[in-house]
């Protein structure tokens, strides 16, 4: 029996066209003969158009982009989306967020799947939240004893009051060079290394425009190694990779556009390294409570020491997206991904249907 997946793609973010292409990956992946696939596509005005089963999979992204307000593809309130239709004999039986950024990957969505008893791929509310806000990230890995870079982090109204003695206070606790990243946003939107004041005082204007609350990292010399991480109570990791931008840094262009990175898999490490990033990744895994999937992101120094830099709780699956490369080379591959990634959201979800909720 076929299973009735949604894939929900779009959004009202900075990561609108992210998600798009990696709709498109996913949905070319896909195995018609195992599943019926229904497109539901969240426009950047935030409307929410359910499109026809695809009887094929699609070939471009335009083609994803449903316009609201016809008779095939009717814009209609979030939660009647995932109704059953008249000719439907059940609803979905996973939904599939394929969504980056606020408004999707933050927790956002998952609450609403949450209420509607949904089955759905990835990260429940609260990893989903903790992952996407940077600041509440590395305060819990800090708790649970996870080794990372010094940061601080300013609120705009805080740094619109104060400005100068925000940057004497990252001048004083971090140096440069450093990173100036939004708070809540991922693929690398609105980043900028800064080697001085001037770009400092750029990078915070820049960064505020896509957040209320933005961190500020301490710069490394080091090598940046990434893990797949599979699995709900059991998490399992994949080989580690390694990112050498051509630039100064992986940026939302080398992601995205232009490939102007290279990706090497597997990473040369020893297996004192590998074990030692394998270890904190689960670790971190479990700190935020994840399932399903992360992409966790790391520093490893020239002495060989690890330092957790970030996890991915909806990490892309597009062309140049390191997530899919990495579980490719331990031996799994794209359509098993998906397949898997599935199965792992029908266990979860049925494992919650055991709880008792009254007395």
């Amino acid at each position: 029996m076929k299973t009735k997946l949604g894939l929900l793609y779009g959004g009202k973010s900075a990561e609108h066209k992210v998600s798009l292409q990696t709709a498109l990956a996913v949905i070319k992946a896909l195995d018609l003969e195992k599943f019926d696939i229904h497109p539901i596509y969240i426009n950047e005005a935030g409307q929410w158009i359910k499109g026809p089963q695809l009887m094929e999979p699609a070939e471009t992204v335009k083609q994803l982009e449903f316009a609201a307000g016809n008779e095939t593809a009717p814009a209609v309130l979030a939660p009647n989306v995932f109704q059953k239709d008249q000719q439907d004999d059940a609803a979905f039986d996973v939904i599939f967020p394929l969504l980056h950024g606020p408004n999707g990957e933050d927790g956002t969505v998952q609450g609403l799947l949450e209420l509607l008893n949904l089955p759905y791929v990835g990260n429940g509310v609260l990893a989903s939240a903790a992952g996407m806000d940077k600041v509440i990230m590395k305060n819990i890995f800090a708790q649970a004893g996870l080794a990372q870079v010094d940061y601080v982090a300013f609120i705009k109204s805080e740094w619109e009051k104060e400005k100068e003695a925000a940057y004497a206070k990252v001048e004083e606790e971090l140096g440069y060079p450093c990173f100036v990243k939004p708070a809540n946003l991922g693929s690398s939107v609105g980043i900028s290394k800064c080697r001085d004041r001037q770009e400092l005082e750029t990078a915070f204007a820049e960064a505020f425009q896509f957040d209320r609350k933005i961190i500020i990292e301490e710069g490394v010399v080091a090598r940046e190694i990434e893990v797949g991480v599979l699995g709900n109570d059991e998490p399992k990791c994949s080989v580690a990779g390694e990112i050498v931008p051509k630039k100064d840094f992986y940026d939302y262009k080398a992601k995205y556009e232009d490939g102007e990175t290279a990706l090497i898999i597997p990473a040369d490490l020893t297996e004192e390294e590998y074990q030692q990033i394998k270890d904190m990744a689960i670790r971190a895994f479990k700190a935020l409570d994840c399932s399903g999937l992360v992409r966790a992101d790391f520093f490893l120094t020239k002495d060989g020491r690890a330092l957790i830099n970030e996890v991915n709780t909806m990490p892309g699956f597009t062309p140049f997206s390191m997530f899919p490369l990495l579980w490719k080379h331990t031996g799994v591959e794209y359509p098993q991904l998906i397949e898997r990634l599935v199965q792992l959201a029908k266990e979860r979800h049925a494992e919650k249907q055991q709880i008792k909720y009254t007395f």
